[in-house]
């Protein structure tokens, strides 16, 4: 069994019965950076293209004469349904608040339903997502079962698929490859929907299965249309929306042995142009190397940057040495001497008028026992 890998120079091509017939190179798209924001960008926006104009009737909740009552009444000034002899008369009417009234902002058949997209933007999200589906851990991250597959991206021999008319035989042949899980997943998770839209012939959904990308129409279209969950793609024609389903990257591909060839000519490389698609090549990476970490630590970066600067030390909070007294013993040693001097003068002092005041209170006291 060959173990699987995201990017290789070289890629298996297998037969109906899964032997390897031989080997052919892993073209340039398969290697083009994987942009998520992008691909989430463009699908969003492709998949409002298929969008039919609706609106509520423009007369609705507005067909009758109703009037505001006006002030003074009790009641608030929404227009009311005039007559008499019977409950609907004197019920609000019109506002969105109301009974039978239209709703706010009516939708309206020339709101902008459709969005155009840059044909760059377009084929660099094709680009992506090409990309991503070479990449096994992402295709397993969208859910698809490809323990089995001996190899990502998968490739079958043109003499594989070339006479396929039956449909069972096409489910044989994808379960030879290691398949079937996949088509399993696909068959044990069809339910019903949630919402309305059982009700509106959309009854069931199940997940989605492997796409069959192909470069020749031929029987092999039939044989595959009519498996649950199979999608079929030209390589000429690759819609983003098989392709990353949901606007997420990593859709299960099985191409055909012509169809993977004609992918060098059809998207170019970083170097070379497309023949198909004017002025337009595979994206160039950001980066060839994203460990940022080996590139950081390196001998040829480390070599040219400063030295480690030692930090500076915090600088505490300034005092006021008119309020903070060790602040002042800082900048004056002798502040404590003096404050103490003062203080023992403070209290000496204090002695001093205490006594005098005794003194005075007796001398006053002799005096009036004289008098007397």
């Amino acid at each position: 069994k060959i173990k699987m890998a995201s990017a290789r120079p070289q890629v298996q091509v297998y037969n109906a019965d899964g032997t390897v017939k031989t080997q052919v190179s892993v073209p340039s798209v398969l290697l083009a950076p994987i942009r998520p924001d992008v691909v989430q960008f463009v699908h969003t926006n492709m998949n409002k293209n298929n969008r039919q104009a609706h609106s509520v009737n423009k007369w609705a909740g507005e067909q009758t004469s109703a009037e505001s009552w006006g002030t003074g009444r009790a009641v608030s000034r929404i227009p009311r349904v005039p007559g008499g002899g019977t409950h609907r008369s004197g019920q609000g009417a019109f506002g969105n608040m109301c009974r039978g009234g239209r709703m706010y902002a009516p939708t309206k058949t020339w709101r902008k339903w459709h969005r155009k997209i840059n044909l760059g933007q377009r084929r660099y999200a094709v680009c992506s997502a090409l990309a991503g589906s070479a990449v096994p851990a992402l295709v397993m991250a969208r859910g698809h079962r490809i323990e089995s597959v001996p190899e990502v991206p998968l490739v079958l021999s043109n003499e594989a698929v070339a006479n396929l008319t039956k449909t069972n035989k096409a489910v044989a042949l994808l379960k030879a490859v290691g398949a079937g899980d996949d088509l399993e997943r696909v068959r044990n998770s069809k339910h019903i929907r949630a919402g309305k839209g059982k009700m509106r012939n959309r009854r069931y959904v199940q997940k989605l299965g492997p796409v069959i990308i192909f470069k020749e129409s031929g029987t092999m279209t039939k044989a595959f249309r009519n498996i649950p969950g199979v999608d079929l793609l030209n390589v000429n024609a690759l819609n983003l929306l098989k392709l990353a389903p949901g606007g997420h990257v990593g859709r299960f591909c099985i191409w055909t042995e012509d169809a993977f060839n004609a992918l060098e000519g059809v998207f170019g490389s970083t170097t070379e142009l497309s023949k198909t698609k004017k002025g337009f090549h595979v994206p160039h990476n950001c980066v060839t190397n994203t460990d940022l970490a080996r590139i950081i630590n390196s001998i040829e970066v480390q070599s040219v940057l400063n030295a480690k600067k030692n930090p500076t030390p915090s600088r505490g909070v300034r005092k006021n040495p008119m309020k903070s007294l060790k602040a002042r013993q800082r900048l004056d040693p002798s502040t404590v001497h003096r404050r103490r001097r003062a203080l023992l003068a403070k209290e000496k002092s204090a002695e001093e008028r205490k006594a005098t005041a005794q003194h005075k209170r007796a001398q006053n006291k002799k005096a009036k026992a004289q008098n007397k």
